[in-house]
C-alpha cells in the first residue's frame, strides 16, 4: 500500500489507498439437509486521487500492479467528476469494540451443529416443513492510508445464523424465517428457533381477511421489509443533492409524528456494521436523522458533503466494486414503551405484518409502498386469530408515520444494520384477492 501511494503522490496532488481482505466459511443447509461448507478468501485494493481538482479512480484484486493501478486512475481523472473536499489528516478515532478474536476458533463442527440444531427445533413443530439455513463465520481487515497521513487500521468479526422454513400445501405456501449477527460467536439457537415456533402457531389457523382501509402493526421485521428502505433512501445525501428526496429541503420540519426518532449509528460496540471510520478514514459518529418527529440530517461522504456546503457524517461506504457514495450504516428507531400485546388488545379488526414481499418495486423515492404479505396475521377483538392469505398492503410512509398510535417496546436487530420496535398505524390500505 505504501508503495501505491509514493507512486500515486508523484501523479496527482492526492491519492488515497484503500485495502481490504475477508476470510469467510459459509455453512449452508437446504431442504433440511447439510449442502456445502466453503471457506473462501477474498481481498481488493482501491486507490482514488485527485489531479486537476477531478478524481480518479482504478480498483485491483489479489495481487497488485502498481505502475497499471496508478495509471488507470491519472487516466479516469482526465473524465472524472470534480471535488471540492481535501482527504482527512491524521485525527483520533473512537474506540469501537468490533473484533472478537473467538469468532475465528467456532469449528466447523460446531458451526453444522448450529445448523442442524435449527432445523431440529422447527421440524419437530412440523416435519413437512423444508428448512434452509446458514452459519456463517467472518474476519475482515480494512487499512486506509493517504496522501496527508491520515491512516485507519482494524479488524471485525461477524458470525450469522438464520433459518428459513416453508411449508407448501396444494396452493397454499408458508414462510417463515429468522435470523441473528454479531461480532461475537453465537452459541445458541433457541432465540431464533423460539420466534419460528411463534410464528408458526399463530399461522395455524388460517383466517378471512376483508379488504378495506384498517390498523396495522407492523412487526420489526414488517418495519425493516415496507418502511425502512425508502427512509434510507430519502436520508441519503446523495439523493437530496439530486432534488429527488421528498424531505430533502426540510431540515427542522415536524414531518413524522413526535414519537418517531430516528438516527445512523456506527458506534455501537459488537454490531456488524459498526467501525471506527468510514470507508474514506472519517472518524465514525452518531447522526440524528429524525428527532421526535422533526427532520434533524442527512447522512454524507465527502464528495457529497462538498457538494452540499456541509460535513461528512462519515457515512462513506465501498460497494463491491469499491466505489464509494453515502450509505447507512445502522439504522436505530428508539423505542417506545408499548408492548406488542397492548398494540393487539386495542385493535378491533386489524392486520399483524410480519413479512411484506416486493414493497421495494413501489417508487421507492416518493416513499410509495405496495407488496403481497408474505407473512402476516389477522386481529379480531383483541386477539391475532389466524394468518391472512392472498393480502396485500400499500400505502405511502410520509403518511403512514404522520401519525402513529404508538411505537413499541419491542425493539430488536434486523438484518443486522436495522433496530427497530413495532410501529402501529391507524390506518393502512389493505386489499384481499377473491
Amino acid at each position: 500500500m505504501e508503495n501505491v501511494l509514493a507512486q500515486a503522490k508523484k501523479a496527482a496532488e492526492a491519492a488515497e489507498v484503500f485495502r481490504v481482505t475477508a476470510e469467510e466459511t459459509p455453512v449452508q443447509f437446504e431442504a433440511n439437509r447439510l449442502k456445502h461448507i466453503q471457506s473462501k478468501q477474498s481481498s481488493y485494493t482501491a486507490l482514488r486521487i485527485i489531479k486537476n481538482g477531478r478524481i480518479g479512480y482504478a480498483i485491483s484484486t489479489g495481487a497488485i500492479d502498481v505502475p497499471e493501478l496508478v495509471s488507470t486512475a491519472v487516466e479516469t481523472a482526465e473524465f472524472g467528476i470534480k471535488t471540492g473536499f481535501e482527504l482527512p489528516p491524521p485525527t483520533p478515532y473512537p474506540e469501537i469494540k468490533v473484533l472478537d478474536p473467538a469468532v475465528s476458533s467456532v469449528s466447523l463442527d460446531k458451526m453444522v451443529g448450529l445448523g442442524e440444531e435449527m432445523i431440529a427445533a422447527v421440524r419437530g413443530y412440523n416435519r413437512e416443513i423444508l428448512c434452509q439455513a446458514e452459519v456463517n463465520k467472518e474476519i475482515t481487515s480494512v487499512r486506509i492510508i493517504n496522501s496527508r497521513g491520515g491512516e485507519v487500521n482494524y479488524k471485525q468479526s461477524t458470525f450469522a445464523l438464520g433459518i428459513e422454513g416453508h411449508l407448501i400445501r396444494d396452493t397454499d405456501m408458508l414462510f417463515v424465517g429468522e435470523s441473528a449477527s454479531s461480532c461475537h460467536p453465537i452459541s445458541e439457537t433457541r432465540s431464533i428457533t423460539d420466534v419460528v415456533l411463534r410464528q408458526l402457531e399463530l399461522a395455524r389457523n388460517q383466517a378471512l381477511l376483508e379488504g378495506k382501509r384498517m390498523p396495522v402493526i407492523f412487526t420489526p421485521s414488517g418495519v425493516a421489509s415496507a418502511i425502512i428502505p425508502p427512509l434510507m433512501a430519502a436520508f441519503n445525501g446523495k439523493i437530496v443533492l439530486e432534488g429527488a428526496s421528498p424531505i430533502g429541503n426540510r431540515i427542522g420540519e415536524p414531518v413524522f409524528d413526535s414519537k418517531l426518532s430516528l438516527r445512523d449509528d456506527p458506534t455501537v460496540d459488537y454490531r456488524p456494521e459498526s467501525r471506527p471510520a468510514d470507508d474514506e478514514g472519517i472518524p465514525s459518529r452518531y447522526t440524528p436523522l429524525i428527532e421526535e418527529g422533526e427532520i434533524a440530517n442527512f447522512i454524507y461522504d465527502l464528495q457529497t458533503a462538498a457538494l452540499a456546503g456541509t460535513r461528512s457524517t462519515g457515512n462513506g461506504t465501498r460497494n463491491s466494486s469499491g466505489m464509494l457514495a453515502p450509505a447507512p450504516t445502522s439504522f436505530i428507531i428508539t423505542p417506545g414503551k408499548t408492548t406488542f400485546e397492548e398494540m393487539v388488545n386495542d385493535i378491533k379488526e386489524g392486520l399483524v405484518i410480519e413479512y411484506l414481499m416486493g414493497a421495494a418495486q413501489g417508487n421507492i423515492l416518493s416513499g410509495d409502498f405496495s407488496g403481497n404479505v408474505l407473512l402476516g396475521y389477522k386481529i379480531e377483538n383483541g386477539k391475532i386469530v389466524g394468518r391472512v392469505k392472498d393480502t396485500m398492503v400499500s400505502g405511502n410512509v410520509y403518511h403512514l408515520l404522520k401519525e402513529i398510535t404508538a411505537v413499541g417496546s419491542d425493539a430488536k436487530w434486523e438484518g443486522g444494520s436495522i433496530y427497530t420496535p413495532s410501529l402501529y398505524c391507524p390506518v393502512v390500505s389493505v386489499a384481499v384477492k377473491k
